[in-house]
């Protein structure tokens, strides 16, 4: 038996009959939790999903949003976890191609990519190999395909060593024209399947997925796809160019579950059956068994829905870009999903029991206990603030990610604005609107209050767009917690979903796709991740003048430093206490008027009044001031306050605070929101700050120097 007993049975009371082999190969993978969120569905259906702009949202391979009358966006966000830590490189590489053949499938040309990463300290050798393998994995298959990586974060922590997340967001463009969809249209209809010949590689990924790794789960190299960003691209185009030509009706990508997944969900999803002969597939490998051919996840793989009369115009738009493609099946009205092999029936299975039939339930959960401690958080010596502000800037959760973001093609299509470095990516699209992008979240917020970390982080992330006066149009997330069968992970994940429908609500941002990552507990390590709701916010930008665009560094000598917010005494979670390895204190919370806050920024910035604006987030204010500086111009700061100590002042991390730079005060466009001035910018090359118990000057060098930690650490 390969599935459940308790799905055996159940599968075999609807059928009226037992699964053989093949079929139980279909039920394992397509019942899977990563392909059919039996723990997590119940739970994702409170989430508000559609807006004004919102034209598809989940349920797709991606979301289609509009961004003016004629375009519309896809957006998709992936994960790629486990294949990462077996085989990083092409575990990487795959997840790319998967989330970009997603985006295609809908008609829409892949424009650019973010990558959230999430390992154990870079200062053990093996977390060094996997990042820096999966960094080749991304910068290889993205840059080959020529689809620019434009922003990302990367987090490091110990909990993440046994099992390191890799999740991709994708957006594409496409006229609203070009829109196709993965739902079947018409009994009839052929199927034709384009790309690269099925292999034995990626064999059962998606229940592969819904497993805790071990230390053997390195053996399980079969479980990861490899890739040919090649053939890819060359896909890519002959996909476009069919449906451009208008001869495909529907279009999926196989992904998790290979070819039963694609063809049996996109049957489904139009309430039609399909017979399939898998006699006409084109293999790589010989004496493949049906149960391979059916639950591969070989790579560069996309299924198109096609009238019988236009079959044969695929296939010369195939031939023409070189690659393999033959007619595999058809839409039937017969509600079920019939396997043909070496003329004879293997598999025939009700459709809808198939796809959309597992069971879904919400699993017990419970808080976990919490950590009792008698040790009182630390505080700073008197005369020591500067040596902890190298010390924060100098952690690789704050050092600069240049190593990483160096690697992959930022430019490619010649349309990127704002490149990785800043607060959020900038694309543009037409002479008048463009795309800003932000991705991420702070997990050790989520492991302190998975409500309120999930909450900050939708805003951290609308914050970053405000900084340049950009509107959210949208979120994906990507939802990463451990085994959802643990009541304290399910917990995790519950608050988690409930601060992410919240905190969307409250911004008016609907989230319209995304995956949940279950079982990313290492038994290796004896570790779960911590709670982890990657999140990526794609936000719209009209009327671009890009010379009054703001820098995320100070540019001018004599403007007026304001820091917008309010500061609170909230350092539980924050970097600061993650180097001091204490769990004491509050975790960072969120303004009850943020939407205020935001629309008030973004009415400031679109003034063109604003030189500079940085958001302040991980590693707090500290950590913002400091990424100001540059080789010409520095700031004098004054931070006083006996409401705070200086260690709150500097390293809290409360959300909804940015800092800003302007010839002009501009406070007429801040009323009724915090904000205090609190310095001038200068043409040195430092930062000065005075506190409540000290003055402290950083140089340019010094602040340069402690943000090369990771650079050093990876060329060792």
């Amino acid at each position: 038996m390969l599935i459940p007993e308790s799905d055996f049975k159940l599968i075999s009371e609807k059928m009226g009959r037992e699964p053989n082999t093949v079929e139980q190969g279909c039920f394992l993978n397509l019942w899977s939790e990563h392909c059919s969120y039996r723990s997590s569905g119940l739970l994702l259906k409170t989430l508000p999903t559609t807006g004004e702009d919102v034209i598809i949202g989940p349920g797709d391979d991606a979301a289609i949003v509009k961004l003016t009358d004629t375009l519309y966006l896809a957006i998709g966000m992936e994960s790629h976890n486990h294949p990462s830590y077996v085989d990083p490189y092409n575990g990487a590489a795959t997840g790319i191609g998967g989330i970009v053949r997603d985006i295609v499938s809908m008609g829409a040309r892949p424009i650019a990519l973010m990558d959230a990463l999430y390992f154990g300290s870079p200062e053990i050798k093996k977390n060094q190999y996997l990042l820096e393998h999966v960094v080749r994995g991304i910068a290889g298959y993205g840059n080959c395909i020529g689809v620019p990586v434009v922003g990302g974060e990367v987090v490091f922590h110990n909990d993440y060593s046994g099992n390191p997340l890799v999740n991709v967001v994708c957006v594409g463009l496409l006229h609203k024209k070009h829109l196709v969809t993965a739902i079947a249209q018409h009994a009839g209809n052929s199927i034709i399947l384009i790309g690269a010949s099925t292999g034995r590689d990626g064999l059962g990924g998606a229940s592969f997925a819904s497993r805790d790794l071990s230390s053997e789960s390195e053996s399980e190299r079969s479980s990861v796809q490899i890739g040919d960003p090649y053939t890819e691209k060359l896909l890519i185009e002959a996909t476009l160019e069919a449906v451009h030509s208008g001869v495909v009706e529907s279009c999926r990508d196989l992904g998790a579950a290979g070819l039963a997944g694609a063809t049996s969900e996109m049957a489904a999803k139009g309430n039609l059956g399909m017979t399939i002969n898998l006699d006409r597939m084109l293999l790589r490998e010989e004496s493949m068994t049906p149960f391979e051919i059916m639950i591969s996840e070989s790579q560069e793989r996309m299924v198109l829905e096609v009238k019988p009369e236009n079959v044969d115009k695929v296939l010369l738009i195939a031939d023409k870009y070189d690659l393999n493609a033959s007619a595999i099946a058809k839409l039937t009205t017969a509600p079920n999903y019939t396997v043909h092999y070496n003329g004879e029936i293997i598999a025939d299975m009700p459709i809808h029991l198939l796809s959309g039939g597992a069971p879904c339930t919400e699993q017990a959960s419970a808080a976990p206990q919490p950590e009792t401690s008698d040790i009182s958080p630390p505080e700073i010596e008197t005369g020591n603030l500067k040596e902890v502000i190298q010390r924060v800037l100098s952690s690789p959760n704050i050092a600069s990610k240049r190593w990483i973001y160096s690697q992959y093609d930022h430019e490619v299509q010649i349309q990127t604005i704002i490149k990785p470095g800043a607060d959020t990516g900038l694309i543009r699209i037409t002479p008048e609107v463009a795309i800003a992008l932000s991705s991420g979240c702070n997990p050790l917020h989520t492991l302190h209050d998975p409500y309120t970390g999930t909450y900050g982080a939708v805003v951290e992330n609308a914050m970053n767009l405000a900084t340049i006066g950009a509107e959210p149009l949208c979120i994906v997330d990507c939802l990463n917690f451990g085994n959802p069968e643990t009541k304290e992970n399910y917990h995790q994940f519950k608050q988690s979903v409930t601060g992410l429908g919240d905190a969307s609500k409250k911004i008016h941002t609907p989230v319209v796709g995304g995956n949940v990552s279950f079982y990313n507990d290492s038994k290796e390590h004896n570790t779960t991740i911590l709670p982890t709701p990657s999140l990526g916010m794609i936000g719209k930008l009209t009327n671009i003048e890009i010379g009054n665009l703001p820098h995320s560094t100070i540019q001018h000598k004599g403007e007026t430093i304001i820091l917008i917010g309010e500061t609170k005494p909230e350092l539980g979670g924050s970097e600061y206490y993650h180097i001091l390895n204490t769990n004491a204190g509050s975790v960072p919370t969120v303004p009850e008027n943020i939407e205020h806050i935001l629309k008030n920024v973004r009415e400031l910035v679109q003034t063109g009044n604003v030189s500079t604006a940085h958001d302040i987030s991980n590693g707090g204010l500290a950590i913002a001031l400091s990424e100001l500086i540059t080789p010409t111009h520095g700031a004098e700061i004054t931070l006083t306050t006996d409401k705070l100590t200086d260690a709150e002042l500097l390293f809290s991390e409360t959300y909804g605070r940015m800092i800003i730079t302007t010839p002009e005060q501009a406070l007429d466009k801040l009323q009724n929101i915090p904000h205090t001035i609190i310095g001038t910018t200068t043409s040195k090359q430092e930062l000065h700050i005075t506190t409540n118990t000290e003055e402290i000057t950083l140089q340019y060098k010094e602040i340069h120097q402690a943000a090369e930690t990771l650079t050093k650490i990876m060329k060792e």
